[in-house]
């Protein structure tokens, strides 16, 4: 059998395995699309670039769309027509879910790349065509997977915003302050860019591996959350400045615990902050990212509020030792202290 007959071969495959997804065959143009669902077509451009697709280039005649993308574009502009969502909420949903579709899709393809590799001793290119041949095996298993797991997490959010709000109590309505009350937590890798160029790929992937599903272990076992990695960064948030703490101590002690695991510095910070796209954003994240370029290798910065907010009960458990006051870039002159658990 030549190369091109493998290749050839493949790519049906690759096309029998999208058209599965998808229920069908692509037979509909954007403009068709829009005439059957009685929208402008900028309304289904817009929807199609929101879930991370690029622009299509011949609207008119390049046949994108299935049945199924029809039904399911119909049931998001009837949540329109019925005055459900506006169009600037539907477009941040769809917005979310590609992202986070996208990601998800990524990972779960590598995952399973890997699998192929380590199972069958086989290299990248074979692993990855493994996978396009036994994607069926696994398809059923990661929409259940994802939908069920959807369905815990908007259950114990909806329990935790409940839970927040009857602490909160009423308040008054300001506008200029930021709504949610949250410890911040900024988890660095010192030196990660000179390492990363002495590391081999599967070299490079292990060690991001590992700092990442330790910091992700550690953070959800204490009762934070992980608002994002960055490679060599990881933020996370809790909703108490005590849990906050246990968790960014345990992330630096157990990170250092790591056999070739390079070095981190950390910052917390308790304050208000702003929640939207799935990240946070307001001065209290400014000011923790600001504390944590400053921070010594091992050591973990707080503010002021910070250490009033931990109270007597928490310095009891921690040590905070003066670190002196420094002028931050758009933050002004902060007062600054080292947080260190008692061992």
């Amino acid at each position: 059998m030549t190369r091109d007959t493998d290749l050839e071969r493949t790519r049906l495959t690759v096309e029998a395995r999208a058209n599965s997804l998808l229920n069908g065959q692509p037979q509909f143009t954007l403009v068709e699309a829009a005439e059957r669902l009685a929208v402008e077509p900028r309304i289904v451009r817009r929807f199609w670039t929101a879930m991370g697709f690029p622009a299509i280039e011949d609207e008119e005649n390049d046949r994108i769309f299935t049945g199924f993308d029809i039904e399911m574009m119909r049931r998001h502009f009837d949540k329109l027509s019925a005055g459900q969502l506006d169009a600037t909420t539907l477009n941040s949903l769809v917005l979310a879910q590609g992202h986070m579709a996208d990601r998800l899709a990524l990972w779960q393809h590598e995952a399973l790349v890997e699998f192929a590799q380590t199972t069958f001793e086989i290299d990248d290119i074979a692993a990855r065509y493994w996978v396009i041949d036994h994607i069926d095996d696994y398809l059923q298993l990661l929409e259940d997977q994802m939908r069920y797991v959807w369905r815990r997490h908007m259950a114990a959010f909806l329990r935790r915003s409940d839970l927040e709000l009857r602490r909160r109590g009423p308040e008054k309505d300001t506008p200029d302050l930021m709504p949610l009350q949250r410890a911040v937590g900024f988890i660095d890798l010192v030196a990660f860019t000179s390492k990363s160029r002495e590391l081999g790929s599967d070299q490079l992937v292990t060690f991001i591996r590992d700092f990442e599903f330790t910091c992700r272990e550690i953070i959800t076992e204490n009762g934070a959350r992980l608002v994002k990695t960055l490679g060599d960064a990881v933020i996370f948030i809790a909703d108490d400045v005590k849990i906050g703490a246990k968790v960014v101590t345990e992330l630096v002690h157990q990170l250092g615990r790591i056999e070739g695991m390079l070095p981190v510095r950390a910052s917390l910070l308790w304050g208000r902050v702003v929640s939207s796209f799935g990240d946070i954003f307001g001065p209290t994240v400014n000011l923790a990212s600001r504390l944590v370029d400053i921070a010594d290798e091992g050591t973990i910065l707080i503010d002021r509020a910070t250490y009033t907010a931990l109270g007597d009960a928490g310095r009891s458990t921690y040590m905070v030792l003066p670190y002196g006051q420094q002028e931050l870039g758009g933050t002004g002159k902060v007062e600054i202290f080292e947080l260190k658990r008692f061992r």
